[in-house]
């Protein structure tokens, strides 16, 4: 968004009528499908100090007589379920339901940062780590102290015991959100930082501000 201006109104007057986020389940695998829950169910999500406990058991899906549950992977409410499909055999990914998930105050504001930031996302299914010259500086004085741009190596993608640099392609700014701990697995498409030119930070900030104020 360097060119654009943040719609600020736009962008809350969004999260103030719509205060949820939707998360679709896809069949994991092909077989099949039981429900275990109804529409307007409550469900929860993993718990535990590790995120150990799974959370509530969506359906079941049967292959080759090998039953397994698929629990919920955040709390919220049943919204809809594709009943058409229960008892039935369904390919891998298919959708089956969707949660409705109450946003917290700053889950609203990562999801406004979402929408304001340019998003810089993984180029494949692989393993990421930060560049050691990026890391170091991450340690010393925080990722917001970072300033990037166009060319430089910032992350390392470690894929099948090969570690290939990964150049950033973005606009210049500073690094304002890491969305991925470093070594974890991110799926191909899912954003790994979010970048700040720096004459937005203003703007950015009056957001988070604006709504630490306006929810409770």
């Amino acid at each position: 968004m360097s060119s654009r201006e943040i719609h600020f109104d736009e962008i809350i007057s969004r999260y103030r009528s719509d205060p949820y986020d939707y998360v679709d389940m896809y069949a994991i695998h092909t077989g099949e499908v039981r429900f275990l829950v109804d529409e307007n169910s409550e469900v929860q999500g993993p718990s535990g100090e590790w995120k150990q406990i799974p959370g509530t058991s969506l359906y079941e899906i049967n292959r080759e007589r090998n039953p397994k549950k698929v629990a919920s992977k955040t709390n919220g409410v049943v919204d809809s379920i594709n009943r058409d499909l229960d008892g039935r055999f369904v390919e891998a990914g298919e959708k089956l339901l969707t949660i409705r998930h109450p946003l917290k105050k700053k889950e609203i504001i990562e999801a406004i940062l979402q929408k304001v930031l340019f998003l810089f996302e993984a180029p494949e299914r692989a393993r990421y780590y930060f560049a050691m010259d990026i890391q170091s500086r991450i340690d010393q004085k925080g990722a917001r102290s970072v300033f990037i741009q166009p060319g430089d190596e910032i992350i390392t993608m470690s894929l099948m015991k090969r570690d290939t640099p990964v150049y950033y392609t973005g606009e210049p700014g500073i690094i304002h959100s890491v969305y991925f701990k470093p070594g974890d697995s991110v799926d191909l498409g899912v954003p790994l930082i979010g970048v700040c030119a720096e004459d937005k930070l203003p703007l950015v900030q009056k957001v988070i501000t604006r709504v630490k104020a306006e929810w409770e």
